[in-house]
């Protein structure tokens, strides 16, 4: 069979890569994909948020299944697109991608179903908005979020109440994260560790697809701007067994459920990012694909057939086949990111070191490209993350050594990256 993987980024590279690996799959078509993608098949240039262009481009190819993997797409409609063009695709429709897309929207949601989640107002005035906050609200522990998708840049977590005005003045006047940030939600901040959990879903039936902890402030400690993402581990000892089997029950599965009751079916990736608080886990926020480090941290530990997997997802065959199996060990994952990011960076830094690296997956370490392009035969920057070397190993510690070996021997100017993923649980 042929699969048409939608998306540019290093989880595309990730699902592309799983692909290949899969008996029922003759090629992988990636668009617009990068210059990893393009040493595992055929690339095609696209802009995925163009709709007509991607089902014009699916038309061509004629895959046997398309994967949609990034949200902007999703929330555009992608899926939609596609199915109404007679085509089999592996993702959410644009409604049931709204439990990302619109914070606004999925909290209402988790509070119809039952789903804990900290307490929350909506404002869409910025002066309603401000004299909230000088209300004192949750004694100042609070947080800020764009109510649209800001690529993981939208949250803000002030430390008083100066810092909390500012960060409304940025969502709601200046719009620094863009339309998004019409309306806002200010919520109560939790307290506690975070974790991912990744359920499959058919669209009544959700299988747990691994756990991950990533890291998203640019650098080490958890210090300075949010972005998309600068690194993840897989598993992770936070949610254990039966807290996996609780957040399945308590948090999952009625929001599955809830989708469907609403008449929004969700059938792809469901992304529960949990604080695991003291009243047990709350979800921070759901997004409606696979994350982005963590992706390439968890699909390297996947011993199932990725393909079959997401077959049976979109042909809503999930319930009593087989559940995914995971090889034993860990995987970190650590993003290489050009220098600015997550502001402005420059592109077109020539970037070497990747022949060093032997990329089998069996000899521990794995490289997925994201910002990367290939001109006469060298390879350039071409975004703000660049790479993402993932290690394996029998445990974290060792994992941790095999990513951070291999990413040191990548080089490009300006390239930074944090040195701390997986740290804390690798040596607790």
């Amino acid at each position: 069979m042929r699969v048409l993987i939608v998306g540019n980024g290093a989880r595309e590279h990730a699902l592309a890569w799983c692909a290949t690996r899969s008996p029922l799959v003759d090629a992988v078509v990636t668009a617009p994909g990068n210059a990893g993608t393009a040493a595992l098949g055929e690339n095609v240039p696209l802009d995925p948020l163009d709709l007509p262009a991607l089902v014009a481009v699916a038309r061509r190819v004629a895959p046997d299944l398309t994967v949609v993997g990034a949200d902007d797409p999703l929330a555009a409609g992608a899926i939609d697109a596609l199915r109404a063009a007679g085509l089999r695709a592996f993702g959410p429709t644009r409604a049931a991608a709204e439990i990302e897309s619109s914070k606004v929207w999925s909290k209402g949601f988790m509070r119809r179903h039952g789903v804990p989640t900290a307490p929350f107002e909506v404002f869409d005035d910025a002066g309603a908005a401000h004299r909230f906050l000088d209300g004192n609200p949750w004694a100042g522990r609070l947080v800020v979020k764009a109510d649209g998708l800001t690529r993981g840049k939208g949250v803000i977590v002030p430390d008083s109440l100066p810092e909390a005005h500012a960060a409304l003045a940025a969502v709601m006047e200046q719009r620094a994260y863009g339309p998004g940030g019409s309306r806002v939600v200010i919520e109560r901040r939790l307290e506690g560790p975070e974790a991912s959990v990744f359920a499959l879903c058919d669209g009544e039936t959700a299988l747990p697809f691994g756990t991950a902890r990533d890291h998203k402030r640019i650098f080490d400690g958890d210090r300075g701007p949010n972005t998309g993402g600068m690194g993840a581990y897989a598993p992770t000892r936070l949610v254990p067994a039966p807290l996996l089997d609780e957040v399945m029950a308590r948090i999952v599965r009625p929001a599955v459920a809830g989708l469907a009751a609403e008449g929004r079916p969700f059938t792809g990736f469901l992304y529960a990012g949990i604080m695991l608080t003291a009243e047990g886990p709350q979800v921070i926020e759901f997004n409606a694909r696979f994350g982005d480090p963590e992706a390439q941290a968890v699909l390297p530990l996947l011993e199932s057939d990725l393909i079959e997997l997401l077959g049976r997802a979109v042909d809503g065959r999930l319930a009593g086949g087989a559940p995914p199996r995971w090889r034993e060990g860990a995987a970190c994952a650590v993003c290489l990111a050009s220098a600015g990011y997550p502001e402005a960076v420059r592109d077109g830094v020539a970037l070497s070191g990747l022949e060093g690296i032997r990329q089998d997956g069996d000899s521990g370490a794995l490289v997925f490209h994201a910002g990367t392009e290939r001109r006469d035969g060298a390879l350039f920057t071409r975004g703000g993350r660049v790479l993402t070397v993932a290690g394996l190993g029998p445990d974290l510690a060792s994992a941790r050594r095999a990513a951070y070996t291999n990413a040191e021997r990548v080089r490009f100017e300006g390239m930074q990256y944090r040195r701390d993923i997986g740290a804390q649980e690798a040596s607790a």
